[in-house]
């Protein structure tokens, strides 16, 4: 067995643990390729990723195989969220047109096994940047630059699949999609605020006041970050991970949504603190520069101003999502720590679109 360690995919928490032999059985049923079959005579070693705060997400690793298990948490959801055979679907059919997708193994829809929805993917082998760059590499401002225009085309690559020959045409609702989306997130904020968080009142009206029409409808990601990128050992992207939101929208409104976690080296020392992949570095385009490089690709015409409305999107829809998650915290759903700062993440979030507004 390759031994060697999957960086992020560390023990699994006594509240995540499933049954390894339900899925393990569960596989062995399953219309699987010659050669993963011959996989499945053992259970698997069993890690779960750290990253991501949404479904949760496990290591499988057989002798010469790595599978990836992804299923909805425990508690409280938000309704229409952790929709596994919604992901799967998508993935499963945009993987022959846009190759930076995984493969799909199976989906399980029998709640018998593990107690929800939950589906098998293989797993793609590569880098996925954190913070910082992985130790010991050493990037000019060259290269940064390649990296980051590199992922960008990636995201510009999305936006050209015909969603309808793709078989995902029925994922989108028509024109409206800006309307359609800032009326559900201020309703899936109102849902889920405790009372230790501000309203975010005077955000949501100036979003309705302000929201522009749809400028286009293509297939988008949704959750476009370098996180969820994997890279070769040119550091060229292989891989696109955690399709949970992908959908047909407007291709601004998944652009606004990248930046949000865009974090800059001139960003304030409290946004400096949400940074969670190497947007900071020599070379890395600031958010403007990312706009006007997208605009150049796609042949959009976005102005500083048009751009201030996805920017304040962007960060309420990162403030509500935070909520959700926080709001299992508060409400003791789940022990896990590392998610008591969301709350003040959601304070800070709210001073930043106010402060964009003005």
């Amino acid at each position: 067995m390759d031994v060697s360690p999957v960086p992020g995919a560390g023990l699994v928490r006594e509240e995540d643990a499933f049954d390894v032999r339900a899925v393990t059985d569960w596989l062995r049923e399953q219309d699987v390729d010659p050669g993963l079959r011959a996989e499945l005579d053992v259970e698997p070693e069993v890690r779960q990723f750290s990253t991501g705060a949404s479904n949760l997400t496990y290591l499988l690793r057989y002798p010469r195989r790595d599978l990836v298990l992804r299923r909805p948490p425990s508690g409280r959801k938000a309704r229409g969220a952790h929709d596994m055979a919604r992901e799967f679907t998508i993935q499963s059919r945009l993987q022959p047109v846009f190759p930076y997708v995984p493969r799909m193994v199976a989906l399980c829809g029998d709640e018998d096994v593990l107690g929800s929805d939950f589906y098998v993917m293989e797993r793609i082998d590569g880098t996925i940047l954190g913070r910082d760059l992985p130790a010991g590499t050493d990037l000019s401002e060259g290269q940064v630059r390649r990296l980051c225009t590199g992922v960008l085309d990636r995201l510009v690559e999305l936006h050209s699949v015909d969603a309808e020959k793709a078989g995902l045409g029925d994922l989108g609702k028509g024109r409206g999609y800006v309307e359609r989306q800032v009326a559900g997130w201020s309703e899936r904020f109102r849902r889920a605020r405790t009372d230790d968080v501000g309203d975010f009142e005077e955000v949501m009206a100036w979003l309705d006041a302000h929201r522009p029409e749809d400028v286009g409808s293509c297939v988008i990601h949704n959750d476009f970050r370098f996180d969820n990128v994997v890279l070769d050992e040119n550091l060229e992207v292989r891989g696109v991970l955690d399709w949970e939101m992908a959908t047909v929208g407007d291709p601004l409104m998944d652009l606004g949504g990248a930046l949000a976690y865009w974090v800059q080296a001139d960003d304030d020392p409290s946004f400096q603190q949400f940074r969670r992949q190497p947007t900071h570095l020599p070379g890395m385009l600031t958010r403007a520069e990312v706009v006007e490089y997208y605009a150049m690709r796609t042949g959009l015409s976005v102005s500083p101003e048009d751009w201030v409305f996805y920017e304040v999107f962007g960060l309420f829809r990162l403030a509500v999502i935070a909520q959700q998650i926080y709001y299992r915290y508060h409400h003791g759903q789940t022990t896990n720590e590392a998610f008591a700062i969301f709350g003040p993440a959601v304070g800070y979030l709210e001073q930043r679109c106010q402060g964009r507004i003005r």
